[in-house]
């Protein structure tokens, strides 16, 4: 059993030269555009030459819904891309990379955990390629040339009161949610208010991740709307032709960053939209890349199954026609404790009850990913604290609902821990039982769709809305959106809006607080409840501990 830190295990990685890790998946050393020695980003032109291939099959990773305790879906990712290929598949582990807020925040990294981790973990959770910077640079230009536009003459006839793009910054900072801009008299423009996103929550990002090639991403980010004329018409980003210089802000962070495991197999990692309040999903680039050179491709979404997985299926898999072979639902005893009603700090002593009682948080998300059409398995993310009899129960209850729930411990062993969940999910991705359907049809009414994600998914009763959005939604339908799907932003920590509302509720509703049209990513965003796109720090931020020790090595992000 290792007691090291997740950075002290990843240090100790036999790292094998990016080159090396290429030639696994047949990715000639010429078509690798290397950042140092051990990631890379894979050329435009492979990308495309790959096109005539047939796809492996798509495998996603899901979870409860998170609690202090920690799930380990990451992790899971990681040991199951690693125990597939343990046991002679040819697998490939795509996630997300890790947005700064975060990391500095409360979170610590995203890399996985234990001897199931992704490497170099330390640049990954830093600025690793540089994406998320020229994602932040790209939206930001567009803000820029929107306030310079109206500033020399405001040709287009912009609404100042009706600009609805606002800026970003990958850092969490309250301070920055509403700002007044352009004080300051003549010179510096007309005074607005507008404000701050995080990065990972700006459109840019989410069009990033679902556009197919660079032809593609030029065509959606001048679809952005970004303000409105007085008479309410639409304004573009190619209206303020921004689109080309965005698009080559974005050239090479359009591209998937390849980098390995502790066990030196592949992984992308691309892409990094918030689940909460974003879509949740690695880059679709890196997902249909991945499929084309392995026979399993391993992906993860974020937070619980009732966010990320929704979203992966009705956003991610309907807009990039993909197909999920099988879900695997990570959970933890702990976890189930949690949602049985016990305390982060009693979490220590076996309490078999509790775990009883925490379950149905677990059944209704495997009721909610099957309703997809998907097949699923439970993975029992192992802590040593864990006893017999309490694993046993989680097993028992996952049985009776038709389902199977298997022990892992790749975070002690890496694959050699997880051997039984990647036979399983073999079988459950070889037996074509997969029958996957989105939740709603592409013309159902938005506010509908609103409902039946709320409903079906949630378990609330009913979603509540002022006027001002139901005519905003029936706006949008009347302007040719109404067969984008709804990207829900809400609390990651239950199924209502309520974050300490744990378990599995039922009689609650969903307020909707804004809805938001990112028209070129081809959604709406509906904020739900008390969320936030941007966050702030906590009252002790990680960054207080995160420093260079005397080796030069960065100790405390993890």
């Amino acid at each position: 059993m290792s007691h090291r830190t997740d950075i002290e295990i990843a240090r100790d990685a036999k790292k094998r030269p990016i080159q090396e890790i290429g030639a696994k998946l047949g990715i000639p050393t010429e078509h690798l555009l290397p950042y140092g020695h051990d990631k890379a980003k894979v050329g435009q032109e492979f990308i495309q030459s790959l096109a005539g291939k047939p796809d492996g099959k798509l495998i996603l990773v899901t979870a409860i819904n998170p609690t202090p305790a920690g799930e380990g879906k990451t992790t899971t990712t990681v040991g199951l891309g690693d125990g597939l290929n343990r046991i002679g598949k040819k697998a490939v582990i795509c996630i997300r990379e890790a947005s700064l807020g975060p990391n500095f925040g409360m979170k610590g990294g995203a890399a996985g955990g234990g001897h199931a981790q992704v490497v170099p973990m330390e640049e990954m959770n830093l600025h690793f390629t540089g994406d998320f910077h020229a994602i932040t640079a790209a939206h930001n230009l567009l803000s820029a040339m929107i306030d310079n536009h109206i500033y020399w003459g405001n040709e287009l006839g912009i609404d100042e009161r009706r600009v609805t793009w606002r800026r970003v910054m990958d850092m969490n900072d309250r301070a920055l949610r509403d700002i007044v801009v352009s004080l300051g008299g003549v010179a510096n423009g007309f005074p607005r208010q507008t404000g701050f996103d995080i990065t990972v929550a700006s459109e840019v990002m989410a069009i990033l991740c679902l556009s197919t090639d660079l032809a593609d991403l030029q065509k959606r980010l001048g679809d952005i709307v970004v303000a409105y004329t007085r008479a309410k018409e639409p304004i573009y980003a190619r209206d303020i032709k921004a689109d080309g210089a965005m698009t080559v802000l974005l050239k090479d962070a359009m591209q998937p960053n390849l980098v390995q495991t502790l066990e030196n197999n592949p992984a992308f990692v691309h892409g990094g939209p918030f689940a909460n309040i974003a879509h949740g999903c690695n880059s679709v680039i890196a997902t249909k890349t991945a499929l084309k050179l392995g026979d399993y491709v391993v992906t993860e979404a974020g937070f619980g199954a009732d966010l990320g997985a929704e979203k992966f299926f009705d956003i991610k898999c309907r807009k990039a026609g993909l197909k999920p072979a099988a879900a695997v639902i990570v959970a933890t005893v702990r976890a189930m404790k949690m949602n049985g009603g016990v305390a982060k700090a009693d979490l220590g002593p076996e309490n078999v009850e509790a775990v009883k009682k925490g379950c149905p948080n677990l059944g209704r998300h495997i009721a909610n990913v099957k309703s997809f059409g998907v097949p699923v398995v439970v993975a029992i993310n192992h802590f040593h604290s864990d006893t017999e009899a309490e694993i046993a129960a989680v097993k028992a209850y996952v049985a009776e609902q038709g389902a199977e729930a298997i022990l892992c411990k790749h975070w002690a062993h890496g694959s050699a821990g997880v051997e039984d969940l990647a036979h399983k999910v073999v079988q459950l991705a070889e037996s074509g039982s997969a029958n996957f359907a989105p939740l709603y049809p592409d013309d159902m009414p938005l506010f509908q769709k609103i409902e039946t994600v709320a409903k079906r998914i949630y378990h609330a009763d009913e979603v509540l809305a002022d006027k001002s959005v139901r005519a905003q939604l029936k706006a949008w339908e009347d302007a040719g959106y109404g067969h984008l799907p709804v990207c829900m932003a809400k609390t990651q920590y239950s199924f209502s809006t309520d974050p300490n509302l744990r378990g599995a509720p039922t009689g609650h509703s969903v307020p909707v607080r804004e809805v938001r049209l990112s028209a070129g990513a081809g959604f709406i965003v509906v904020i739900c409840g008390e969320i936030m796109t941007m966050p702030g720090l906590p009252r002790v931020p990680s960054a207080e501990v995160i420093r260079l020790n005397d080796e030069g090595q960065v100790e405390g992000l993890f």
